[in-house]
């Protein structure tokens, strides 16, 4: 039974001893953390340098929470988002908490949370490596951990055969401060599911952004021009779609001087790069998806800026009728994005799979007119498209994705 297991593993673990058990990803070894003779038998077994960082694997999340009350919100939030699961999460440490999991850096704590059917239950946190020779094969079968290290082991669990691949490590340490997260060994979690689950705007820091899409996009400062000229002139209340780091409203307030502008985006520090170059007075900027709920209109006009693209079809669609809705009649919705072209080689963009999913520009005027738009393409180039849509009454009720 797998309590009586989780028991078993507790026991073995308080009263100092070393277990052999299944994780979720590779077999491993775990022992107290706390508990400087068992780990250094946990290290000399592996033949592992003391200096060498390991985890510590929790098999409760709550329990992490409690036992690292430094963590921040933002460092919770993204916690939960990705635990339990296969993954080990490099967080700060700033009270220096399990010393002797930290190797030499004990600013920087590896943290696991596993989906441990097996051990469901067991209490204590443990300090955790693969059950292998440092540098050896990552065992996936029993019989796979070496003989020596399956005799020493106090404890031995057969779990039958698991995956295989190690836990992909992220590293959390400037997440709090900037959002970032960065990949340091790739695992059995991949960047595209990380991506779908983090969204990939963490990727970006806002200090780099602006160099780093003008490489991407080398007619990025055209493509903002032409966006500018079709929002038109005289808007009072503008909506940005994607703020980023600003770029976008600067030029926006520029062409429209009475207008106060409301800007969303996903990422809070990109946000905090455009609230530092943009004028307090003229702008409220909210983290928030394309995906909830706008904030209230009316609006004389809607913008965004290589954003749409990373909303599915349905979700375009959907986007398109809540813009109509938060527009004042008349109003206009300006989008400047990237757009599957008509011949597959003006496909220049570099595009990053289950974040990036440009929508042909047929699709996209189909979806405006369906919510209540007349719409017109009025510069294209390549892979790029501004698009001009004025606010009429819905033609066509399409449901909401």
């Amino acid at each position: 039974m797998a309590t009586s297991e989780a028991e078993a593993f507790d026991r073995c673990v308080g009263v100092g001893g070393v277990a052999l058990f299944p994780g979720d990803t590779v077999y491993g070894l775990a022992c107290d953390p706390d508990n400087r003779f068992a780990v250094q038998r946990l290290y000399l077994l592996k033949r592992r340098p003391l200096e060498k960082p390991s985890a510590v694997m929790f098999f409760d999340l709550e329990l992490a929470f409690a036992t690292l009350p430094e963590l921040g919100e933002r460092t919770r939030a993204t916690m939960r988002a990705l635990l339990p699961g296969a993954v080990t999460l490099l967080v700060p440490n700033p009270a220096g908490r399990f010393p002797l999991a930290c190797g030499e850096d004990r600013s920087t704590l590896g943290v696991r949370v596993p989906r441990l059917p097996l051990l469901a239950g067991a209490s204590w946190p443990v300090l955790q490596s693969s059950a292998n020779r440092a540098g050896g094969p990552d065992p996936r079968r029993i019989e796979e951990v070496p003989e020596l290290i399956r005799a020493a082991s106090d404890l031995v669990i057969d779990g039958g055969e698991l995956p295989g691949t190690p836990s992909t490590v992220i590293d959390l340490r400037r997440h709090e401060d900037t959002g970032e997260w960065r990949i340091v060994r790739e695992g059995a979690v991949g960047e595209e599911e990380l991506g779908r689950t983090l969204g990939w705007q963490f990727h970006f820091d806002p200090a780099t952004y602006e160099a780093e899409i003008r490489a991407e996009v080398p007619m990025f400062d055209r493509l903002q021009a032409e966006l500018v000229l079709a929002s038109d002139s005289g808007a009072r209340r503008i909506l940005e779609l994607g703020t980023g780091t600003g770029e976008t409203a600067r030029r926006l307030l520029a062409q429209h001087p009475q207008a106060l502008l409301t800007g969303i985006d996903v990422s809070e520090p990109m946000l905090a790069a455009a609230r530092e170059a943009l004028p307090a007075e003229r702008v409220s900027l909210r983290a928030q998806r394309l995906q909830d709920e706008l904030p209230a209109g009316p609006f004389d006009l809607v913008a965004s800026a290589l954003c749409i693209h990373h909303l599915d079809a349905g979700e375009k669609a959907d986007l398109f009728e809540r813009v109509h809705r938060v527009l004042a009649p008349g109003g206009r919705f300006a989008i400047a994005d990237v757009v599957v072209p008509a011949d597959a080689d003006d496909a220049v963009t570099a595009l990053t799979a289950g974040y990036d999913k440009p929508s042909p520009v047929a699709d996209q005027l189909e979806w405006l007119v369906q919510a209540g738009f007349d719409a017109r393409v009025t510069w294209e180039h390549g892979d790029l498209a501004v698009i001009a849509a004025q606010r009429f009454p819905p033609l066509v009720s399409s449901p909401a994705t």
